[in-house]
């Protein structure tokens, strides 16, 4: 037998059960549902994920979105992750930057017939119970993935003096250091968080660019770093850039926050801070000095709500290894934000990973990172779509549906958004034809994002189901008193946007007939 990696046994010491309820509270008995949170990127540049390629017609969109988002569900997932802004471009209704290429197949133009794609994908999501957050490339102007050229409404092409050319690339990059790209960015990022309903925006590793984009060389910002300078700038140049980025950053928070209600911002950095940090961790990138983000400091600023630094390492590889990095990101969050890592969930298809891999750094975040564990999958093909992921991403499907996604789980609560939870709906019941049908009614106030419903069998003790909070009835099965099937209590709760539950009030079934 394979023994477990030392840090997977750690993992499981951490998730031992902790001390029984107090009998005098409400729910002494009825044990809370799992926490946490299960995402999966969906990328859209270059059509990795959706849609399958350029130019299909609305309702095939539709199709392949509702596939991604059923799948989800069904394999337990909580969350979706949808890339929206690959390259200060749209794969949504906005009055401020053009249709994307990944859409029509021509940039600038929207599918056929015009939908709002994003309003769909909300709809949908939040009919599945998962949320959805919106995923925004902040910098990025235009990918040689999109081999149409640049929209006449593109900011490439209407202020080229933002823009700078990455070599010969194919990559065009908003300038950072720019006051007016700043004011821009944050603008489009808002419209999004104003206009749609989505749980979170998100952005990723991109801020400066790699330097492998421009063939080594640094980043041609020369005419922002003189006007910095000519303005009596202190700062050497890495510092400015770290400066901008901060800003923005900051800039982004502090605006989320004066929205009339909470939406989460997530920041998806490269997985190692700076190489030697943690001392044995080494690194071809060193994301402060290359990329100028300190994400350490986001954390410790709390300019964020969720981080998910991309761990694409496996567990045994010592200069990168998974539990190392996971626990050092753990340490850096002095204000306990969420820390959720990325996982290269792609791996196990496409460079011939273990199944058992991924589901072993799942149960090591769930030791570490207790309580309130979580990650994201990269990316959706990887774990959703059979045609593509062959019989390695098959097994590793099966694996997380037998493993660690055996029960639902809701997402963890974020209480420094909102802690207040919403109201208890009232429960009925009915039986008849060996069925057991409840049903509820919305609690007044805030509106319910999802429903816990827990039932206590004869013999069985309670289990819960997770719901949507578009409905509010639920079959199930039930039988004589005496047998198995007999359900002999029933509790009903309601679940907000950020993850606060009600109060639980158990009730015997007859008290309910």
């Amino acid at each position: 037998m394979r023994r477990a990696p030392a840090a997977i046994l750690l993992a499981l010491s951490a998730c031992a059960p902790g001390p029984a309820s107090d009998p005098g509270d409400p729910r002494a008995g009825v044990p809370s549902p799992a926490r946490e949170f299960r995402a999966v990127w969906v990328a859209t540049v270059d059509n990795i994920d959706w849609p399958s390629r350029p130019g299909l017609t609305s309702g095939r969109q539709r199709l392949e979105a509702r596939a991604i988002l059923d799948r989800s569900r069904d394999l337990g997932l909580n969350a979706v992750v949808l890339q929206i802004r690959p390259h200060c471009d749209a794969l949504y209704v906005s009055p401020l930057e053009p249709w994307s290429y990944y859409l029509s197949g021509r940039p600038g133009e929207p599918p056929e017939p015009p939908y709002d794609p994003l309003e769909f994908w909300v709809e949908e999501a939040h009919a599945r119970g998962l949320e959805l957050h919106a995923w925004l490339n902040p910098y990025r102007a235009d990918h040689p993935a999109n081999r149409e050229g640049l929209a006449p409404e593109s900011i490439a092409s209407r202020r080229p003096d933002l823009v700078r050319t990455l070599g010969d690339s194919g990559y065009l990059w908003l300038d950072p250091g720019s006051e007016e790209v700043r004011e821009m960015t944050l603008t489009v990022f808002l419209d999004v968080a104003e206009r749609y309903d989505v749980d979170g925006v998100h952005l990723d590793d991109y801020f400066y660019p790699y330097p492998s984009y421009s063939g080594g060389g640094d980043f041609p910002d020369e005419p922002t770093w003189q006007a910095y300078l000519e303005d009596g700038g202190g700062l050497d140049r890495a510092d400015w850039r770290r400066q901008n980025v901060d800003r923005f950053v900051e800039g982004l928070y502090t605006r989320l926050r004066d929205l009339p209600r909470p939406v989460k911002l997530g920041i998806s950095p490269f997985g190692v801070w700076r190489p030697g940090h943690p001392p044995s961790v080494r690194a071809g990138v060193d994301q402060y000095g290359m990329l100028f983000a300190d994400p350490r400091r986001w954390l410790h600023e709390g300019w964020l709500d969720y981080c998910a630094p991309q761990l694409y390492w496996p567990i045994s590889k010592v200069p990168q290894s998974f539990p190392v990095l996971l626990a050092w990101w753990a340490r850096n969050n002095p204000h306990g934000r969420h820390v959720w890592p990325g996982l290269f969930t792609s791996s196990v298809a496409e460079r011939g990973w273990a199944a058992r891999e991924i589901v072993d750094q799942i149960m090591v975040t769930r030791g570490l990172l207790d309580p309130g564990p979580g990650h994201i999958h990269f990316s959706a093909r990887a774990v959703l779509d059979s045609g593509r992921v062959g019989a390695r991403g098959n097994r590793l499907k099966a694996a997380l549906a037998k493993g660690p996604y055996r029960g639902p789980a809701l997402a963890p609560a974020t209480p420094w958004l909102d802690d207040e939870p919403p109201g208890a709906p009232a429960v009925k019941a009915r039986v008849g034809d060996g069925e057991l049908l409840l049903d509820w009614s919305r609690p007044e106030g805030e509106a319910p994002f999802l429903y816990v419903v827990y039932t206590k069998g004869r013999g069985t003790g309670w289990r819960h189901r997770i719901v949507p909070a578009a409905r509010t009835e639920l079959r199930l099965p039930h039988g004589e008193a005496g047998e198995k099937s007999a359900v002999e209590a029933v509790a009903v709760t309601s679940v907000d946007r950020m993850g606060n539950e009600s109060e639980l009030h158990a009730h015997t079934l007859e008290s309910l007939l």
